[in-house]
């Protein structure tokens, strides 16, 4: 397929340094406090007009902060519009709704009108912060999703404290599985639908009672999508619905319709799965969604399913995916959506035909979304490759080809050097292919030796790509060799591939892939094998810890946010449904494959320094993950360190000078190791 990219950014920075010859800076990791990147993207109905999400570090107050910009379609024009996020455009064009903070610093929903005048109004004045905001087809309502505080029946109470005390504040309850989330903190309540008239007015809330109108995995918060129908009498939603179990041991997801004037919600959908992201079709005749079906394994197969608006035909379309899908987007004659889909390290725009046929629209080394497509089929997305984080993108079903609008960080990176990106296959395991990535230094001579870093994904049902990745571009400036994979448990490959590591993670297969992967990089004879080293959050850190429990080949280690203890992490982590499945039998019937498959119990044979790295806030991996396998191996005398960033929930990166005390600490710990 042809593929005409063009970029309207960055020029005159190409030419200015060319032409002056000066030599080629790299990466430093304070260029990161400058960043900027595209994080959501509208196109106005006519196709005319986009609204984009601006988001930029701000350096003073060591936080990422959103503006809204407009521009012409064609990338003129670009201009700052609004503080906020999360912008709609209205039915006809003529306003934006969106998110921002107003003057008493809580999130609230305003409207800004588009025409000369500019005239913004804040629409709801709520203690429960508004999210997904969705204009009614009419345009005269928004409706959005909040949180709404409940607390446990149970109560206690004791005799009233003196006048003048300074008694402790009353008991915290918990009497539901999941009560926390990893960046969120306490769940206390649930997440149900609003609607406020769009010239402001009184919110009324449409669902009530102790269930989420929305689909929650293992209790997390979710934020997928809910649509109106044509005709507005009705929202389509995904979630448990009011006769779910609130406690969401299993993984259940219907899809439901609210009438809105009665209030009656009816579920549609009856298959047993997960289903999820319910887009409505122009002619309101049919409920697009995805999800998978009930199984026993991890990780089932992605599918993509519809339903009559009535709930009758419910039927599977397509179960023949790389990875999960959403963000459906119709076409204009009801007989086709359109989504962006991650594949073999790429993401690109797919066509899905309602009779099960499935073609990639785009093509290319790159990622890019969906975010935002009229009825005549162009569209608006965000698009990152080796080169360059999230920019803007502009393009046409009809051919797929691309244009470029942005290059936010065009002006720090001119005359700035990157490493250069390889993709590799090689053979593992079983008669696995595996896909990786190997980036090296700015300056690499193939003639010179190299420290090699493995850098592992999470997930464990990650993907790994072809993206602009900040931190491997600095560690890459000081000289390493950054090589990453996709081994088994990724997804992109199918459901098999991703199902391969199903009751056994993490294991041989993961391990072999990895290995596969290093020995394939290592043959080429530009790496230091005394200057080998290995890292990764998450799943990643998980798997960091497994390897040097398997393996004495690299001279130190970083697992970041790791889980070493799968009975523990069970638990008290915030996703408790998910980790108490980690292995199909109860860990309190057998314990024998929890403790097989825990980093934890390989203590005894890791001899690589290792460094352990964790969110203070994180609960998601928590910090006593890390402390059980630091412990043990300081009882041991293997070298290792402890290290708690502060501010973080799960990750190390999300507050941008963690960012550059990530690279320093990897950096500083890795230098300081060399096997003799």
């Amino acid at each position: 397929m042809k593929q005409l990219f063009s970029a309207v950014c960055a020029v005159f920075f190409t030419i200015s340094f060319a032409s002056i010859g000066h030599a080629a800076e790299v990466i430093k990791p304070e260029m990161y406090m400058n960043w900027e990147r595209v994080t959501g993207s509208q196109l106005s109905p006519d196709g005319n007009r986009i609204a984009y999400v601006r988001s930029r570090v701000d350096e003073m107050n060591d936080r990422w902060s959103s503006e809204i910009w407009l521009m012409n379609a064609d990338g003129s024009k670009n201009r700052f519009l609004v503080k906020g996020s999360g912008m709609r455009w209205s039915p006809n064009g003529d306003r934006i709704a969106y998110i921002a903070e107003a003057d008493d610093k809580t999130r609230q929903v305003f409207v800004r009108w588009m025409d000369d005048e500019g005239a913004v109004s804040q629409i709801t004045h709520v203690q429960q912060a508004p999210r997904m905001i969705r204009w009614a087809p009419d345009g005269n309502s928004i409706a959005y999703r909040a949180r709404v505080p409940s607390k446990s029946d149970w109560t206690i109470e004791i005799a009233a404290p003196p006048k003048g005390a300074k008694w402790q504040k009353n008991a915290t309850v918990i009497d539901t599985l999941h009560y926390r989330q990893d960046r969120v903190g306490a769940i206390s309540g649930h997440d149900h639908l609003f609607m406020v008239p769009a010239e402001g007015g009184t919110a009324r809330q449409l669902t009530e009672g102790k269930w989420h109108t929305v689909s929650r995995f293992s209790g997390m918060v979710g934020n997928a999508a809910f649509a109106f129908t044509p005709d507005g009498a009705s929202i389509i939603f995904d979630g448990n619905g009011p006769a779910g179990d609130v406690e969401e041991t299993k993984y259940n997801s219907q899809i439901h319709k609210l009438t809105i004037a009665t209030g009656e919600i009816t579920q549609l959908t009856s298959e047993p799965g997960y289903w999820s992201a319910p887009a409505v079709s122009p002619d309101g005749s049919t409920i697009v969604y995805s999800g998978k079906s009930d199984v026993i394994t991890t990780y089932g197969t992605d599918e993509v399913r519809a339903i009559n608006i009535d709930g009758t035909n419910e039927r599977m379309i397509n179960n023949d995916l790389p990875a999960g899908a959403g963000g459906f987007m119709f076409s204009r004659r009801s007989d086709r959506v359109y989504f962006s889909v991650r594949t073999e390290g790429d993401a690109q725009v797919m066509r899905l035909r309602m009779n099960g046929r499935m073609e990639a629209i785009t093509e290319g080394m790159h990622q890019v979304s969906l975010d935002s497509m009229t009825a005549a089929g162009k569209f608006v997305g965000r698009y990152r490759d080796p080169d360059t984080d999230f920019n803007l993108v502009v393009g046409d079903v009809s051919d797929g080809d691309l244009t470029q609008l942005t290059d936010l960080n065009a002006d720090i990176m001119a005359g700035v050097d990157v490493g250069a990106l390889e993709e590799i296959w090689y053979d593992s395991s079983d008669d696995t292919r595996v896909q990786g990535w190997v980036m090296t230094p700015p300056d690499f001579d193939a003639s010179k030796k190299y420290p090699l870093l493995l850098y592992i994904h999470g997930g464990p049902h990650g993907m790994y790509g072809v993206n602009f990745n900040f931190m491997w571009q600095a560690l890459a400036a000081k000289g390493y060799v950054v090589v990453y994979t996709n081994p088994r448990g990724s997804v992109g490959y199918g459901s098999d591939f991703a199902n391969a590591i199903d009751n056994r993670y993490p294991g041989r297969r993961d391990f072999d892939d990895l290995m596969a992967g290093v020995d394939t990089v290592v043959s080429r004879g530009y790496i230091n094998e005394n200057e080998m080293y290995v890292a990764g959050c998450s799943g990643g850190g998980v798997l960091t810890t497994w390897v040097v429990g398997n393996t004495d080949r690299f001279a130190g280690a970083a697992a970041l946010c790791p889980v070493i203890n799968w009975i523990s992490f069970a638990g008290t982590a915030d996703i408790v449904a998910w980790g108490n499945k980690r292995f199909r039998t109860p860990w309190w019937e057998d314990p024998s494959l929890w403790l097989k498959h825990s980093p934890l119990m390989r203590a005894p044979y890791i001899k690589t320094p290792t460094l352990f790295m964790t969110g203070d806030k994180d609960l998601r991996t928590p910090l006593a993950q890390a402390e059980e396998m630091y412990t043990a191996l300081k009882v041991l005398g293997t070298p290792t360190k402890l290290i708690s960033i502060h501010g973080e929930y799960h990750g190390t990166t999300s507050i941008p000078s963690n960012m550059l005390r990530t690279i320093a600490i990897l950096d500083k710990w890795f230098k300081e190791w060399k096997k003799e």
